[in-house]
């Protein structure tokens, strides 16, 4: 009766009504625990083979001023005038109410050595990846990637990881968006109309966040950049790339959400598997997302005691790899800062996704659209990245790559615009947070997608698995298709889809009998000799 109740008012409240602390004292914690965590990232995730990193590496936090995203709705208020073109302004931001221009927050990682020695008379990158630029997951931030920064580096003579617009210190203006139009389908066609008003409101959403990072983009220059997304980050970057091929050097989604069609009878097959308590709390939390209640909203509803002890109990339950208890206080208070101010960006959940973290429109079908920027007139890479006990299904990857599989033999002649080349890997140890939970494993992923496998340190144990749908697989065997994956390149053995079904447990409640799961995993461990 009280989740019922507190779905019924919180909608009531855009702000929490029982805080009596100050934004500006939240944004300064939030600034606290950004610094706390990027000393982390100086001093305690190095890599040994970087000798303690020097001033060879510089790290550099910044705010870029963008244009407002041309989806918003102009606000009404009496507040906001004309600038001096006559042009009306967009509402202020909720949170920086005395800067009249949006912006984007982040830090950027310089490997000097790496960026000098692989530039040309005219400047330009011979042989080093593209930038790198980090898009974090909902209701994260750019730090999210401490763990990762000074070993990403080692790869990337660049490295950008931002706060998107309206999380972490960007800005975060009001989530409305100008009246959809309506269908141009008329009468007859209501439903589709319908169809089209709702595919209307998820471009917007996705709109305020593509426009926002090519602003960036072109602020910076960049006239190329290998784009890496983690979850709701995964989503926006394929919707980005969709858009904007011609900047993309290389897509790696790291468990992206939104990728698989819902079908209903396995969704109901999945919620009868899992425990009745577990089932209810499933039930309750998708009620409130279908009334528009975000984790933020909810966590603003609370007192900030439990609030706060929430957000705790989140980082010392699904993070168990953090043992530090320093570690976990900052990331704890990164975490907790950014979801306690007013709320903008997490109000795309509704808008983009449906309950049960199915997108609206799926990646599915859009992936295998996707366009290359490449002058060779090869398919963009695109690399997913799954953990070994991750919550997303890895199956979305292997579909899609199936799907591009299936594209590309269906016309042997090499279109001009031929599909992306997909990639899935596996990395052991970590769970939907792989970046935290094991970010060795992450950054060797990283540096395997990014073509640099060979600046991997000999015989690591952390280094990922690449697993291939069966059809990929036949291909290879037969010697008809091996741009499909790297095996041709790296030299290792490149797992099915029968491997990849013993070496995903999946969240912590779809995994298999522990003894069954353990004779699985020797499975794996052990590299394939031949």
């Amino acid at each position: 009766l009280f989740i019922i109740h507190l779905m019924r008012i919180i909608p009531m409240f855009p702000f929490s009504i029982f805080t009596s602390i100050k934004i500006s004292d939240r944004i300064e914690s939030l600034r606290d625990a950004e610094s706390k965590l990027l000393e982390f990232a100086k001093t305690r995730f190095v890599p040994h083979s970087s000798g303690g990193g020097g001033s060879q590496h510089s790290f550099e936090l910044f705010d870029t001023p963008i244009a407002p995203p041309s989806v918003l709705k102009h606000s009404d208020d009496a507040t906001v005038n004309n600038d001096d073109n006559g042009a009306k302004k967009t509402n202020k931001c909720l949170v920086f109410d005395d800067v009249e221009q949006y912006s984007l927050h982040g830090v950027k990682v310089t490997n000097h050595q790496l960026s000098a020695s692989d530039t040309n008379d005219n400047n330009e990158d011979v042989s080093s990846p593209a930038p790198l630029v980090l898009l974090h997951g909902y209701a994260n931030g750019s730090l999210y990637f401490y763990r990762n920064l000074h070993g990403l580096s080692k790869f990337f003579g660049q490295i950008y990881a931002l706060d998107m617009l309206g999380w972490g210190l960007s800005s975060r203006p009001s989530f409305q968006f100008k009246t959809t139009l309506q269908s141009s389908s008329d009468s007859e066609g209501n439903s589709e109309a319908n169809d089209n008003n709702g595919n209307d409101k998820v471009k917007s959403a996705e709109q305020f966040f593509v426009e926002s990072l090519e602003s960036w983009r072109s602020h910076h220059n960049l006239p190329k950049i290998t784009l890496a997304g983690h979850s709701m980050g995964g989503y926006l970057s394929v919707a980005y790339a969709e858009q904007y091929p011609q900047h993309v050097e290389k897509l790696i989604l790291l468990s992206p959400v939104g990728v698989p069609q819902k079908v209903e009878e396995e969704d109901t097959q999945r919620l009868n598997s899992v425990p009745f308590y577990i089932r209810a709390l499933i039930h309750t939390v998708r009620a409130m997302f279908n009334r528009g209640i975000t984790p933020g909203y909810f966590l603003r509803s609370l007192p900030n005691s439990k609030s706060r002890d929430m957000v705790n109990g989140y980082i010392a339950n699904r993070l168990p790899a953090i043992t530090c208890e320093e570690e976990q206080q900052y990331l704890g208070e990164y975490l907790y800062q950014n979801s306690m101010l007013p709320g903008s960006g997490e109000d795309c959940l509704c808008e983009i996704l449906t309950a049960g973290a199915f997108a609206r429109v799926p990646l599915i079908h859009r992936i295998p659209k996707l366009k290359s920027g490449h002058s060779s007139g090869e398919g963009l890479e695109v690399h997913f990245v799954y953990g070994e006990n991750d919550w997303m299904d890895f199956r979305g990857g292997l579909d899609v790559q199936r799907l591009c599989h299936q594209t590309k033999m269906q016309d042997r002649t090499l279109p001009s615009s031929p599909p992306p080349k997909i990639f899935v890997h596996g990395v052991r140890n970590a769970g939907h947070l792989l970046m935290l939970e094991n970010y060795e494993g992450f950054n060797a992923a990283m540096a395997i997608a990014a073509g640099r496998e060979e600046d991997l340190p000999p015989g690591i144990m952390s280094r990922s698995v690449e697993f291939v749908c069966d059809e990929v697989a036949t291909a290879n065997a037969d010697g008809a298709d091996k741009s499909t994956t790297v095996q041709s390149t790296s030299g290792k053995a490149v797992m099915t889809e029968r491997d990849a079904d013993k070496f995903f447990r999946g969240g912590r409640f779809n995994r298999r009998e522990s003894q069954q799961r353990d004779d699985d995993n020797a499975v794996i461990v052990e590299e394939k000799k031949e």
